[in-house]
């Protein structure tokens, strides 16, 4: 069947893109008037992907809600979860929901054609034919509902949007985004919170719930994108007779208003909290904030992504350099949103004064002035536009297919225009165009416009305020509480009835003849075979060269990797100081902004790492790596070895006060990171505290990196202090970037390879020899169990240990434990019962392991589901179907579908862990091989690694003190 041939729909459009090699068809559906954009080509990672656009009216978070609540059980998925078995016992790529400002989208992914067909099958009966019309208990589940234990207990609010809110309001910096889109856009949906504000989500009724579902969730209000290599002739007849001709057509007023302008500039100030001991100065965001076209202009769509590299984002940038010259905050940045009808440019001064707001608005505008008059550098353009075509063509988004970013980009334009889904997809003219804009006046001309003159504008004041969480919290208790004193016993008795229903449905479980329903691969439908590593160990006069020949396009992958053995353990964080500030200071031959400028002209980016690699064959041992990454076209070789080269070996360190900038900006951004991945930074600590490898992780890059990084900024204010960490980090380039140390590592063909060892042999040439003392890099671990109080309202609870200390060999069916752990012990415990937002696993190959909770509104209860983990799996007695689908999930997790940068990496870790296929086949033939006695005998894995008490906690103050005794150790993650 072709796409002409089918009756119910109509073609608009049909054409080849070349810029993505596919052939693109605009269609709509006839009776219903759905919309239809399809990009076919050969990709197997196939995508499809249903949106509706959904303006909501208030912050109740009804839209996000509704995304939560379609994906638990439908007409013809009846189960309470579709969307945990999807993920349990698919093959999926991708499987998620996402709710924006002013849509809602339903995407999937598969490599497998079966798989696709079922994945796509019951999100589009989960989107129009949910289950929530037939019980409010999965609206009060995901949403938000009164608890109540007993007559005598408090009256609380739970939920998992609810909870889930609470965390990112107590994220400065999303609280900081989401009030600049609702400062420009008061008047229209921009204006309110999509995602809930959690004061107001329990306002929502259910009804209100419904109405909203009923009028936006219908094929006249959808959008239906498919990309890859499939029939899509049979799946869009699939579509029309199983779903789209059920309806009629019907008016849906969804459409997106536009702001009208504003006739003068305004101010709007704003709290956020933070804890009553921390510090109220320098603690002030500032932004300046302008409203920028429209996303239908596909010119202006890249040109402001390139404004933003070249007047703040770059270091050295003009605006950033002001900014920071004056004192004007520790982190400067700029931010472009085009995902928007009317996109938003920003500038942000974080960690200022705010006293300091018309210093930071009219310097600013000073800037801005002098750069429209004297002319926007040049270099700095080229280098911004270079770097954003170069990802363009590169089109590599890591584990996210690119069908999928591609569909997510389709809607920057399709939403506001139904012609037009193809506009800022296709970018190669524009570029070009652009190219030559800037020998002329264009991007000035577009700075004065929008971002001088331009009245649609605000600023932006996000000030601390101490203790307005504990303020918030308390006063939220004795709202609660007046409440329950106001209700009679009946209604009392209700509530009380309504959370032991609810807890009755939550653990309930699911009919067999229901879970059949939910379509399951076989067995035989998983590869056997896993997935070769790929690589050839060559030799460039002594210094080994790591090639794999994998096609990139024309791209050259190149990993310098230095051994750390000769470190110092406590040099080990300043290494990571040393990774952060090379290629931001001048070296002999370039100014820090010009270093940059030339990287992104001439290269893809230049990128460090510091790693761990476990030698599999003996999982006590273990090596770390200081890696320096850089991409790029073969013709740019010999530039990219000697921008590396003169990185590496002529940096000039003494340069006292860009090093307390850069320190300052990498500690206000970890300051914020932190926090906001508290799940990660928790679960390092934790590992760390018996693993010497997790330790290495956290001193690089977590808690015990950030500690470090408070005390560099207090030594850097003494001159005694300045010249002992110049030192130390000269010191460190003779110890790590030495000839003995390097293996060069080359993803690429033939073609990318020709030239390497001639430049490597160069670049050996000019790396240290000179004679050095040499430490030995053993790390020693010491358990704390550490509480790490926050201004927030949520926990990131975290046990951990490693079973490899305790003579437990790793197996591939610890990959089928985590499925289960996340998705069915964890999920149900920590999330559906707990109202927790996420719960994770991990079971590493040495040893280490760790149970984690996200925004989690629970610390003590959420550690005893973690206890009885054990206690599950020794009498875990689920049927075959259900080991199945963990199999198939972990095996899904495992096959995730590998970049050609990805698969270098995979061959150079493989090369680096010593690893051998055969083993890497027997894990995987133990994760296939998986049975209910297999699962029983991991509960002593889990015992083993639960025996060693690790325990790290980040979260609310009030919380953290409430479980003091948990700890061995309680105090502040911010501020000390």
């Amino acid at each position: 069947m072709r796409l002409e041939d089918l009756s119910s729909y109509e073609i608009i459009e049909r054409r080849k893109i070349d810029d993505l090699n596919s052939e693109s068809f605009l269609m709509r559906h006839k009776k219903t008037g759905a919309r239809v954009a399809l990009l076919s080509n050969d990709e197997e990672n196939k995508v499809f992907a249903i949106g509706f656009r959904t303006p909501p009216k208030n912050s109740t978070g009804v839209a996000h809600i509704i995304e939560h609540t379609v994906l638990c059980g439908s007409e013809k998925y009846p189960v309470k979860d579709p969307f945990v078995e999807l993920v349990k016992g698919s093959l999926n790529t991708f499987l998620n929901a996402m709710t924006y400002p002013d849509k809602t989208l339903y995407p999937i992914a598969s490599c497998n054609d079966a798989d696709f067909q079922n994945l796509m099958d019951v999100y589009l009966d989960a989107v129009f034919y949910p289950n929530i019309y037939k019980t409010d208990k999965i609206f009060k589940q995901e949403g938000w509902h009164y608890e109540l234990e007993d007559e005598s207990s408090d009256l609380t609010i739970n939920g998992v949007v609810y909870n889930e809110m609470k965390g990112a309001f107590s994220s400065a910096d999303d609280v900081l985004t989401r009030e600049i889109m609702n400062s420009l856009y008061p008047d229209i949906t921009y204006g309110i919170e999509s995602g809930g504000d959690p004061d107001v989500i329990p306002s929502l009724t259910y009804e209100e719930y419904l109405d909203f579902h009923r009028k936006y969730y219908h094929p006249s209000n959808s959008y239906i994108y498919m990309y890859g290599n499939m029939d899509m002739a049979e799946k869009l007849d699939y579509i029309d007779k199983n779903y789209l001709s059920k309806f009629e057509h019907i008016d849906v007023d969804s459409k997106i208003e536009f702001q009208k302008t504003f006739d003068e500039p305004r101010l709007v100030k704003k709290a956020y909290p933070v804890l009553p001991e921390d510090e109220i100065k320098k603690n002030t965001y500032l932004s300046y904030n302008c409203s920028v076209g429209s996303t239908l202009d596909k010119k202006l769509y890249i040109a402001f992504d390139i404004l933003d590299y070249a007047l703040c984002s770059a270091p050295g940038a003009p605006i950033k350099k002001a900014l920071i010259d004056k004192g004007i905050g520790q982190d400067v940045y700029s931010d472009y949103d085009n995902g928007i009808q009317q996109p938003i440019f920003s500038i942000v001064a974080k960690n200022a004064d705010a006293d300091q707001k018309d210093e930071f608005v009219n310097t600013i505008r000073e800037v801005l002035s002098e750069q429209v008059k004297n002319g926007i550098d040049k270099k700095s353009l080229l280098a911004g536009l270079s770097y954003d075509e170069f990802k363009y063509r590169e089109a590599d988004f890591g584990r996210f297919p690119k069908g999928l970013l591609y569909g997510i980009q389709v809607l920057d334009s399709w939403l506001y225009d139904d012609n037009s889904p193809w506009l800022n997809l296709e970018a190669n003219d524009t570029f070009a165009q652009l190219r030559k804009e800037v020998d002329g006046r264009y991007f000035e001309e577009l700075v004065q416009k929008y971002l001088i003159d331009n009245t649609h504008r605000t600023v932006v004041m996000l000030e601390p305020k101490q203790g307005l969480t504990e303020e918030k919290d308390e006063a939220l208790k004795e709202k609660l509480k007046a409440y329950k004193a106001s209700l009679s016993k009946e209604q009392i008795d209700a509530i009380v009835k309504e959370t032991k229903e609810l807890k009755a449905f939550q653990d309930e479980e699911d009919a067999p003849e229901d879970l059949a329903k939910i379509p399951l691969l076989t067995l035989a439908d998983m590869k056997k075979e896993s997935e070769k590593f790929i690589y050839e160990l060559r030799d460039a006069d002594g210094t080994k060269v790591l090639f794999h020949d994998i096609f990139t396009n024309g791209i050259a992958y190149i990993n310098f990797v230095f051994d750390m053995k000769d470190l110092d353990p406590e040099l080990l964080p300043y290494a990571s100081s040393l990774k952060k500030v090379l290629g931001m200071l001048n070296t002999e031959n370039y100014q820090y902004g010009d270093l940059y400028n030339e990287i992104n002209i001439r290269t893809g980016g230049i990128s460090g790492a510091i790693s761990t690699y476990t030698d599999s064959e003996d999982v006590t041992r273990f090596v770390t790596k200081f890696e320096i990454s850089v991409k790029v076209l073969h013709d740019n070789l010999g530039y990219a070895f000697e921008l590396v080269k003169e990185i590496l070996t002529r940096t000039r360190f003494d340069d006292v006060n860009r090093l307390k900038e850069i320190f300052s900006e990498q500690y206000a951004r970890l300051q914020s990171d932190l926090a906001s991945a508290g799940h990660q930074s928790a679960a390092l600590r934790a590992m760390g505290y018996v693993s010497p490898a997790a330790s290495v992780s956290d001193l690089s890059s977590g808690i015990g990196y950030f500690r470090h990084l408070e005390k560099v900024l207090k030594a850097l204010e003494t001159e005694d202090g300045a010249k002992e960490l110049i030192a130390t980090l000269k010191n460190l380039c003779k110890l790590i970037f030495r000839p003995e140390n390097l293996l060069v590592d080359i993803t690429g063909t033939a073609k990318e390879y020709d030239g390497i060892e001639d430049e490597t042999r160069k670049f050996v040439a000019s790396l240290y020899t000179d004679e050095v003392a040499k430490g030995n890099l053993k790390i020693t671990t010491t358990k704390k169990n550490e509480g790490f109080k926050t201004a927030g309202q949520v926990q990131y609870v975290c046990r951990a240990g490693n079973f490899a200390s305790k003579g437990f060999k790793y197996t591939g069916a610890l990959r089928v434990l985590k499925v289960m752990m996340s998705y069915d012990y964890l999920w149900k415990n920590i999330r559906v019962l707990g109202g927790a937002y996420g719960c994770m696993s991990s079971f590493a190959k040495n040893g280490d392991a760790a149970f984690v909770t996200y925004r989690d509104p629970n610390l003590k209860n959420s550690i005893d589901v973690f206890e009885k983990a054990a206690d599950y799996l020794e009498n875990f007695d689920d049927d075959d179907r259900a080991i199945l689908q963990y199999i198939i999930g972990a095996i899904s997790d495992l096959d995730t579908p590998k970049t050609p940068s990805a698969k270098g990496s995979y061959g150079l870790t493989a090369y680096l862990c010593n690893a051998k296929m055969e083993n890497i086949q027997k894990n995987r033939d133990e994760l296939l091989g998986t049975t209910r006695d297999t699962i029983r005998e991991l509960a002593k894995y889990v015992r083993a690694f639960m025996s060693d008490e690790c325990l790290c906690v980040i979260g609310a103050a009030e919380k953290i003190e409430e479980c003091r005794d948990l700890f061995d150790n309680v105090e502040q993650l911010i501020g000390r």
